[in-house]
């Protein structure tokens, strides 16, 4: 049996199928532990391709509960103590549920529409999380995300602008997620995503591919120094991506963006350099650094914990923003209409 995702785009409610609850990515909200700290991890050994390269096949989720930047009132601390960790998950449980009383009757809430969201795969205690003592995904210092250089602010507010005024001219003028072209998830970098969090990484000699359950998109990265970078004048979606190993971590450099990729509101210059370490024998310690001398004045860096599942990852049939797309479309054309009229 299988389930339906839906997901909002404006007005449109485009329907996805994917797994239905009964599916191994089913599985109790338990955070995944520290990486390399668990009793498993300490008692691992890593397993290798018959080739020899270290083994990252299998079924993985990057859904996480850690913020993307960190508070600013915890100033420079980059990780809970687990005694911190416990009283934050329970202090967040009790709010939780203190949100929810006296809300069943709502109108417009879940309950009163009857809109159960496990019947779609989109409860949170459907979805394995990854997680660690962390406080924010951004690591350094800081932990935030450098601010944009000023021609970067005047650059994405104009074009922030420029799609607000043409937004329905046409199909064109629609985010790539509702042309189901790219979700940002997707990346690289890859990022935690609210439901469909899950991959899987395939291997073979000299290649390594990795498939996104969210939009279902499949990179394939040659692995080795005899596979050179695109020309520079050829653009992709994902970019063009180049594998190399140092020790047993896999580190990936991504470059050859489009300027409409725009991660975070960079532009084609971005590199991306990823690193992915297996940490035990069910995580994964996936790094990456972004920079764009046109975006930042620096490069900066985040870290995600990686938790196994038992898979395997389900179609995600996206559907160009279903009845949404048309129907705004057609709607933006009849006000077009009633407004040359002057009516």
């Amino acid at each position: 049996m299988k389930a339906v995702y839906f997901s909002f785009f404006a007005a449109a409610i485009t329907v996805l199928f994917a797994a239905s609850p009964a599916s191994a990515q089913n599985v109790a909200a338990k955070p995944a532990a520290e990486a390399g700290t668990s009793p498993s991890a300490q008692n691992w050994t890593l397993s290798r391709t018959p080739w020899g390269d270290p083994d990252f096949q299998g079924y993985w989720t990057n859904t996480t509960d850690i913020p993307i930047e960190r508070p600013k009132e915890l100033g420079s601390k980059e990780f809970y103590t687990p005694e911190e960790f416990a009283q934050k998950r329970k202090a967040e449980e009790a709010a939780a549920s203190k949100r929810l009383e006296g809300r069943q009757t709502e109108p417009g809430t879940q309950a009163d529409v009857h809109y159960d969201l496990a019947q779609y795969g989109l409860d949170r205690s459907q979805s394995k999380i990854a997680t660690s003592l962390r406080t924010s995904l951004v690591t350094g210092p800081t932990g935030r995300i450098p601010p944009m250089l000023p021609e970067a602010q005047k650059r994405n507010a104009e074009r922030t602008a420029y799609q607000r005024a043409h937004q329905w001219d046409g199909p064109e003028g629609r985010p790539l997620a509702e042309r189901c072209i790219l979700w940002p998830n997707e990346g690289p970098p890859m990022m935690p995503v609210g439901y469909n969090g899950n991959l899987e990484i395939a291997q073979s000699p000299g290649y390594i591919a990795i498939t996104q359950e969210m939009i279902h998109d499949t990179r394939i990265i040659p692995i080795g120094t005899n596979h050179p970078h695109l020309p520079p004048s050829v653009h992709q979606w994902m970019g063009d991506s180049r594998g190399h190993w140092e020790g047993n971590t896999l580190v990936v450099e991504t470059t050859n963006f489009t300027d409409k990729t725009a991660f975070r509101g960079s532009t084609a210059d971005l590199k991306v350099i990823e690193r992915f370490t297996r940490t035990g024998p069910d995580s994964i310690k996936y790094e990456f650094t972004v920079s764009d001398p046109k975006t930042w004045d620096q490069p900066w860096s985040a870290e995600i914990p990686m938790s196994k599942i038992a898979g395997p990852i389900y179609e995600y049939a996206c559907q160009e923003g279903n009845y949404g797309m048309a129907n705004n479309l057609s709607g933006a054309r009849a006000a077009e209409k009633k407004a040359a009229e002057g009516k």
